[in-house]
């Protein structure tokens, strides 16, 4: 399936939900997930479906001092 994930066309295979695509890409973090221009709660990301041309942006909060 292609998605357009942070700007950039990627290829994934298996995947069928935001929470499969997080998983596939290893983040671990807190994160904000915005799917087709919609913000995703967290609870929605395992029965959010994605389809081919999909946009993404996911967005990781980094901490600091």
């Amino acid at each position: 399936m292609r998605l357009k994930v942070n700007g950039q066309e990627r290829e994934f295979e298996n995947i069928g939900t935001v929470e499969d695509l997080i998983a596939t890409l290893g983040i671990h973090r807190m994160i904000v997930v915005e799917h087709n221009g919609t913000i995703l709660k967290r609870d929605r990301y395992a029965t959010s479906r994605l389809n081919e041309g999909d946009v993404l942006e996911i967005v990781h909060m980094v901490g600091g001092g």
